[in-house]
């Protein structure tokens, strides 16, 4: 009798899996045999969604509202999602020129699983969302690292993606505020990169925009398509309810872009998950339609835990951080932890060794830099409570603290 054949798509078999859920594995698996875990891992927010929306979704389900809805969205929630980018993106959007999916990631997968072929090249400025590259190879494309370092502020700059470029580009990737840094894009720095952009017309542009509400100190949030209208036709604009409004779990992402794209992405969406679930919706519609004062007061919590583990992680001798301008993480520089030994003697060769050491002997779970291509460097998510935090540091210091250096 032949064995069963268990030959994988070729492309899903060189894709990687998520090294942030499989910390979040390696958490759930510790904290099952009784050991305390702090975790800085999972980037959502830790605050309860807005009671008005969990009513909209309770009304719904009550009411009968948990029905197939169309593929790209119910139109009342494509028509806020319209107003929404026509209010706080000053882009003149139609519900027509909007798609609704099951999260953001779907949106992000959707648009390059529909555009891409072999052969083509995705432009991903590093550090990246572990996500960006693994869609980029799950399309059959190839991804073009470009490693935006320190210096740089981790931005990509008009140099760097010049260099990038190549006929075979198909997208570049923008992601701002910046998963894992909290980088921003300013608006003289998109100009920039939008003059590289109009010289080069095949390039298609995806502004992945989900934490745009979590920015701090008054800065501005600017998005290409906004700052450079001659670019609308060839951008897909990323946004969802996920961080700004606590609703991870509901799953609602959603796009504009020009309108070929829509369809192809429908198209996709339509023989994969149909339309995102009918009680999210209503939800999501909630929130977009609703009072926005949750939105304030989570970006003012956030950013005074901003500057608290900014400040506490500079201050431990072998770190070093700088203040992130937007999102939830801190992205620690541990270079000067590479090549000492912790008290278990474990040997630090890499980042990865590091969070792995952090977790398994401290109890806090971090996810290391090189996972979003640039090491060596820690990713701490700050979407906990101060009382938390303060103790995540205080095993943070003692970590760093007790490490001894190869005779």
């Amino acid at each position: 009798m032949h064995a069963p054949v268990r030959e994988l798509n070729r492309f899903l078999a060189e894709a990687k899996p998520s090294a942030t859920y499989k910390m979040i594995d390696r958490v759930a698996e510790l904290r099952a045999i009784g050991k305390p875990i702090i975790s800085l891992t999972a980037g959502e927010p830790d605050f309860d969604t807005p009671m008005h929306v969990r009513h909209a979704a309770i009304a719904a389900i009550e009411s009968g509202k948990t029905r197939y809805t169309q593929v790209a969205g119910m139109l009342e929630l494509r028509q806020a999602v319209a107003t929404k980018f026509q209010r706080e993106n000053g882009l003149d959007v139609s519900w027509q020129e909007t798609i609704v999916c099951s999260g953001g990631k779907q949106v992000l997968y959707n648009a390059l699983a529909a555009t891409l072929n072999v052969g083509d090249e995705v432009i991903i400025p590093a550090p990246y969302w572990v996500s960006y590259p693994e869609m980029v190879q799950l399309s059959g494309a190839k991804a073009v690292i470009v490693p935006c370092g320190e210096a740089d502020g981790f931005k990509l700059t008009p140099h760097a993606l010049i260099a990038a470029i190549t006929p075979r580009t198909r997208w570049l990737i923008l992601n701002s505020p910046s998963n894992p840094t909290g980088a921003v894009y300013a608006k003289s720095e998109l100009l920039a990169l939008a003059e590289v952009l109009l010289a080069n017309p095949q390039v298609l542009v995806l502004s992945d925009d989900i934490y745009e509400h979590l920015i701090f100190d008054g800065l501005p949030f600017h998005t290409i398509a906004q700052v450079e209208p001659r670019l609308r036709e060839r951008t897909l604009t990323m946004n969802g309810v996920s961080k700004a409004y606590a609703m991870t779990g509901w799953r609602i992402g959603f796009g504009t872009g020009p309108r070929w794209l829509l369809e192809a992405m429908e198209t996709l969406q339509g023989q994969q998950t149909s339309g995102a679930c009918s009680v999210s919706q209503h939800a999501a519609f909630a929130a977009l339609n609703g009072p926005q004062d949750f939105v304030q007061e989570t970006r003012k919590s956030f950013q005074r835990r901003r500057d608290m583990v900014v400040a506490r992680l500079n201050a431990i001798e072998g770190l070093r951080c700088n203040s992130p301008a937007g999102a939830f993480y801190a992205f620690v520089a541990c270079e000067s932890l590479i090549g000492k030994t912790t008290t278990a003697g474990t040997l630090l060769h890499s980042d990865e060794d590091v969070a792995l050491a952090l977790l398994d002997e401290y109890g806090i779970a971090t996810v290391h830099g090189s996972a979003f291509g640039l090491g060596p460097y820690l990713r701490l998510a700050y979407a906990l409570d101060d009382a938390s935090l303060d103790k995540a540091c205080n095993a943070i210091e003692n970590f760093c603290g007790t490490l001894q250096a190869q005779a």
